[in-house]
This record gives C-alpha cells, structure tokens and sequence, in this order.
C-alpha cells in the first residue's frame, strides 16, 4: 500500500458511521418528518443499527494490520471496535421506547457521531489525535445529555457535565502540552523510548499526573467523579447506557494504551512500603478512593439511577487494579472485566429506563420516582417478573456473585493484581477491594429487596414490557450468565487477539 495512504483503512468504520449519522438526519428531516414520533424513532433506530452492522461487516472482513504514527489496526482494536459498535446497536434499540424528544434525527446523528469518536480513540497511537477522539467523543454526549428538554434534571446534569469535562480537557491537553516540551513526541512508542533515555524530572511527573487525571475524568475514577451521578440520573435513560458501557470501554483502552505504550518507563512503584514515584502510585491512589467512595456513598442512595452511578466509580477503581499485574495476566484480565461490565450495566440501566417509561405512561410525576426512587420498585417482582429476573442477574452480576461474570472479573483483575508484583506486594490493594466488593453488596441486595420482598404501592398493576426493550434485555442477561458460566470463549479470544504478534497496545 502507498504509504502516504496507510492511515485510509483503519478509518473506513469511522467513515461509515459518520455516513449514517448524515443518512439518518436526513431521512428524519425529509422522508419520516411528517410521520408519528413512535415510526421516526423506529425508523432512526434501524437505519442507526444497520449502519452499526455494516461498520461491523468491514472490520469482521478481516483488514491487514497497520501501524503508523497517527492510528493503528490490529486484532485487539478490530475487537474493541465491534463491541463498541454492538453495544451502540443496544442503545438504539433501547431507544425505541423512549419518548424523551422529538428531535429524532439529531438525537441519533449525535449518538453515531458519538460512537465515531470511540472508533477513532481505540485506534489512536498519538496523543494529539486521541485527544480530538476525545472531544469527538465528548461534545455529542454533553448534548445527547441535555436532550429531554422538558426536565431540568438534564439540563443541570448536561451543564455540570460540560463544566468537568472542560477542566478535565484542559488537564488532558496541558499534560499532552508538557510531554511534547520533554520529549519532542507525540507518538506513544517514541514518547516511552525518549523517557527511558532521558532522566525523569519533576515535570515528567506532572506531565503523567494532568493527563492520568484527565483520563481519570473519563472512566469516573475519584476524585474525578463528580460529574457521574448527576449525568446518570439527569440524562435520558439511553444516552446514560451509552455512557455506562461504550463510553467506559473505549476510555479504559485508551489509558491502558496510554500507560503502557507512553509511561511505561515511569512505572514507580506502589507495592506495600516501598512507593516510588510514578505512575503506579498515582494509580493505587486512585483505585482505593474509586472503591471506597463509590461503595460507601452507594450506600446512602434511595436513586437506583444514583446507585448504579456509584457502583460504576467503584467499578472504575476495580479495573485499575488491571495496571499492576504482569502484562500476560493484566490485559486479559482488564478487557474481560470491562466488557462485561458495560454488558451488565447496560442491561441494568436498560431496565432503569423501562420501569420509568411505565411509570409515565401510568401518570406518575417525577416527584413520586416513576421508576428512579426505590419505592416506585416496590413489588416489582409480581408486575413484570421478566423484567424482575433480569434485573437479579444484572444486579448480583455487579456484586461478583458466582456463577456471573462479574464474580470472574473481579477474580481475575484480583489475581492478576496479587501476583504482578515480587513477594505480593499490591496485596494490600487486592484486600482493600475485596472489602470494598463485600460492602457493595448490601446496596445492590437493597434494590433486589424492593423488587422480590416489598409490598407494591396500592393501585400498581401488572405490567407488560415491550418486545423491542424485553427481548434484549433477557439477551443481555443470558450473556451476562454465559460469561459467567464459560468465562473461557471471552478470555480465549482476547488471549488470540492479545497474542503476542497481536499485541501493540
């Protein structure tokens, strides 16, 4: 291939999802305009699932790897990318229900754009192009978060969201701004060869402390986590799964390709009574107020949206855990545990959406929770026990109950953590998330104590989900339970894919 052509095909998916916000937009705007809200929103949703599908077809044609000093396309980002575009198929299915907005072609234009800037970030190798994924990627959600005009719960949330994620934007560029000043690079792999040359300084240090905090902000890891409650509660219940799950997965790649592939060399270390400076520390540091902060604060919370927005900060400081095993073990361990944690918190935020969605059309205020308080739960085990069983897996999933995946998540990011540094030196951190896992607990069993052991509200009648929400909601479940039980078909595709002709992170 031409060489000044080599960035063309690592960009084909973007493209295609970039065509499809464009079709769908104007389809909204020409062909459906005049149709009712249920068909637009039917009609965007197909139209933005099938362009998923085909952004899909290209990757799984099996494209040769390339690598150069903007993007690269292996096997591990052709995977990444297929789950990411999957899961923004759930969102737009999970969107049918929804009656948030009229803005139909907008909402699912910015939705695609969205997923373009995830695309883009899990193929980035420099730090200028994924901080454009970034905001690629950021600027459609602040919007998308905004959308249901009607509630000033999302107008707040949108503008708190903005506000942090500006300031976490300027750390991100201010820390790209002083390694390029040290190091003269903006290629990953050539910022890590300069710093293993180079004597580390107080700048260097600053230089990885800004960025991991702007990167901190991403995957909601405390104390950059401000902005996640109020987003989850606030935003539509769509554009909150699309945080939840592919948002999440595509901001872990791409610090795990930050730390490994660029500061590498400054590793440190956090191992118990023996800190040195660097990355690791900075990292741990962040890990134990995640857990600890997200645990405790769940505890206090009657918002199930609230709830699940804690237990992610929470799950965020799991999943750095990931950063201190050997890179054989840490990958693996990693990837499997994200993916499966968008999957389920997917499927939970999902439910979230349609318990709310009945309450509306049961002539519930927001005053009285209409599916996000605790009470408006009540008994729900009897009205919609599909729904209900769903919800149980989802939910015990979060806490590392065995037989789910989330039990083998945590098992293999605590393994892989106890056993990356000599003489079990992060055994400390593993400890502190195994009581930070067993607290969790109580509050998840909370929400299933509502659902299976409280009376409903006088006049709550049964109700019937509809197919286009039930359906992938019980798929999400099944894959959550199948992980669980064969944890071995995920973990042996990321080991393929994970191989070490396969592996540049």
């Amino acid at each position: 291939m031409n060489p000044s052509l080599n960035w063309i095909p690592p960009l084909v998916p973007e493209a295609i999802v970039i065509l499809t916000a464009l079709l769908v937009l104007a389809l909204d705007l020409v062909v459906f305009r005049r149709r009712p809200l249920a068909s637009r929103i039917i009609a965007g949703a197909v139209v933005t699932g099938a362009g998923c599908v085909a952004a899909m077809s290209w990757i799984a044609v099996g494209q040769d790897n390339v690598s150069n000093e903007m993007l690269a396309l292996t096997p591990l980002t052709q995977f990444l990318k297929i789950v990411l575009l999957l899961l923004t198929a759930g969102v737009a299915i999970f969107s049918i229900g929804a009656r948030f907005t009229r803005h139909v072609g907008e909402y699912f234009a910015l939705l695609l754009l969205a997923t373009s800037g995830l695309l883009l970030l899990v193929s980035s190798e420099n730090l200028l192009v994924i901080f454009l994924a970034l905001e690629l990627l950021s600027v459609p959600v602040y919007v998308l978060t905004a959308f249901n005009k009607s509630s000033m719960a999302s107008a707040e949330s949108a503008m708190k969201y903005f506000l942090f994620g500006s300031i976490a934007a300027a750390f991100t560029l201010f820390g790209i701004s002083l390694l390029y000043g040290i190091t003269g690079e903006l290629q990953l792999g050539m910022i890590a060869d300069k710093l293993r040359i180079q004597s580390a300084s107080p700048l260097c240090y600053l230089a990885v402390v800004m960025t991991l905090a702007g990167f901190a902000f991403k995957v909601a890891a405390a104390p950059f986590h401000f902005w996640a409650p109020d987003v989850y509660q606030g935003a539509p219940a769509p554009v909150a799964c699309f945080v939840a799950s592919a948002s999440k997965v595509a901001s872990f790649f791409a610090l795990a390709r930050i730390i490994i592939d660029g500061f590498e060399p400054l590793h440190g270390n956090a191992s118990w009574h023996a800190f040195a400076a660097g990355w690791m520390p900075v990292v741990a540091v962040l890990a134990v107020i995640s857990m600890l902060v997200g645990n405790f604060a769940a505890l206090a919370q009657t918002s199930v949206r609230r709830l699940l927005a804690y237990s992610a900060i929470a799950h965020a400081g799991y999943a750095l855990l990931a950063f201190f095993g050997n890179s054989r073990q840490m990958f693996p361990a990693l990837f499997f545990y994200i993916i499966t944690y968008a999957v389920t918190a997917l499927g939970a935020l999902a439910v979230v959406g349609v318990v709310e969605a009945n309450g509306s059309r049961a002539g519930e205020t927001p005053s009285t929770g209409s599916g996000d308080q605790m009470s408006a739960w009540a008994g729900l085990g009897r009205r919609a026990p599909l729904l209900s069983a769903c919800m149980f897996v989802f939910m015990l999933s979060l806490a590392g109950i065995p037989p789910l995946a989330g039990f083998f998540g945590k098992f293999y990011l605590f393994t892989a953590a106890a056993a990356g540094q000599a003489n079990l030196g992060m055994l400390w951190l593993v400890i502190a998330a195994i009581a930070a896992s067993a607290v969790s607990l109580y509050y998840y069993l909370q929400v299933l104590k509502q659902i299976y052991a409280a009376e409903p509200p006088g006049g709550a009648a049964s109700f019937r989900p509809a197919a286009t929400a039930l359906l992938p909601i019980a798929l999400l479940a099944i894959i959550v339970i199948a992980f669980g039980c064969a944890p071995g078909w995920l973990l042996g595709h990321l080991a393929q894919v994970l191989s070490p002709t396969a592996l540049r992170l």
